[in-house]
């Protein structure tokens, strides 16, 4: 068996690398979008041959697989596709270049592969853009509309692997937000989410968008890279997965929010700076202080106000994530106990300042 892993130099794309690799049942074809992302890959993850081969391929160019051959693509199995550029703030015209035509790219290479069994197609669950109450693991129309580009992107990608992708044996893996490595909260890449924290640590956040009652859906690498190695199985059904917890384990804002200031609290740094928890802003308002600061493009509140606004409509959206066929499919997968993952994430990145702060 043979998997071909797309962005394999990002952050899933890694850990999948390394299960597969571990299984030792499995040769792999990794794909990344740099040479240099071939060097940093092969060093990481300690890849060596024959069970391995890394390959460049940039979604964004004409013919992104042109290094993968003949006999390589007859032997190919399995398409794991996590290739994606995943900034909130994306333009939407690279959004589109890559993350949609991209994935149309991935369609046309696995039919081409005349031994596939699954193509696998990573999402996330805000592909379903500002849908509100019960979202099911099931193609999404796009009707509700989206918070920004890059959610436009995955969902015009997952429509794309749906309705182009019938003769294929395709499944579409929504997977929640990754707020750290593992239950020990390390986080070795940053994303919105921690970005966000540290600008209410330094005290650059007067304000936030959203409600407090909103849910919020969190994972970690290492159970999203478990999940999607097991649904990506052959023998596992295809069809679209919500690779999150159900609304019974998420987490809501103000939760999150009572949590991380309370550990903040307990550092002299922030107390003696006295700084104040942000106030939820409706949307309305956030909107207007967002507008109200545009003239200011240097400024340090304007940067900070720059981070948080690409996503901020999705803070007052109340999704409740079904995922009852991930549990099917998976009936010892286990989500992670929210309160407990927040803490410890917050942990480590007050421990080492966002990354300031080198281990000693």
């Amino acid at each position: 068996m043979t998997v071909l892993i797309t962005g394999a130099g990002g952050y899933l794309g890694r850990r999948l690398a390394r299960r597969y690799l571990d299984q030792g049942d499995h040769d792999v074809v990794l794909a990344v979008r740099t040479e240099a992302g071939r060097s940093a890959l092969a060093d990481d993850v300690g890849v060596s041959a024959p069970r391995a081969r890394i390959v460049v391929a940039d979604l964004a160019s004409d013919d992104p697989f042109r290094q993968i051959d003949d006999g390589t693509r007859r032997q190919v199995t399995t398409i794991v596709h996590t290739a994606a550029v995943t900034r909130f703030n994306v333009e939407r015209e690279l959004a589109r270049r890559v993350n949609v035509e991209g994935t149309g790219h991935v369609l046309a290479l696995a039919r081409r592969c005349p031994r596939l069994e699954r193509l696998a197609h990573l999402s996330t669950v805000y592909a379903t853009g500002l849908r509100a109450g019960v979202v099911d693991e099931e193609p999404d129309d796009g009707s509700a509309g989206f918070a920004n580009s890059y959610e436009w992107s995955k969902w015009a990608a997952e429509d794309l692997v749906v309705t182009e992708g019938e003769d294929l044996p395709w499944s579409v893996l929504r997977v929640a937000t990754v707020v750290a490595d593992d239950q020990s909260g390390t986080v070795t890449q940053h994303n919105a989410f921690h970005e966000t924290l540290k600008l209410c640590f330094y005290g650059l956040l007067s304000l936030l968008p959203g409600r407090g009652d909103t849910p919020l859906y969190f994972v970690t690498g290492d159970a999203a890279a478990d999940a999607v190695t097991r649904l990506a199985d052959p023998a596992c059904a295809g069809g679209v997965y919500h690779v999150a917890p159900d609304r019974s384990a998420a987490i809501t804002l103000a939760e999150v929010l009572d949590l991380v200031f309370a550990r903040f609290e307990e550092v002299e740094e922030f107390r003696h700076k006295r700084i104040l928890r942000p106030l939820l802003a409706d949307r309305e308002s956030f909107e207007l202080l967002v507008g109200g600061v545009t003239s200011f493009a240097g400024s340090l509140v304007h940067q900070a106000l720059a981070n948080v606004a690409p996503f901020a409509r999705q803070l007052y959206v109340a999704k409740a994530l079904d995922n009852r066929r991930l549990l099917a499919a998976l009936p010892d997968h286990r989500a992670p106990d929210p309160s407990a993952l927040v803490r410890a994430t917050v942990d480590h990145l007050v421990e080492h300042r966002w990354g300031r702060r080198v281990p000693v």
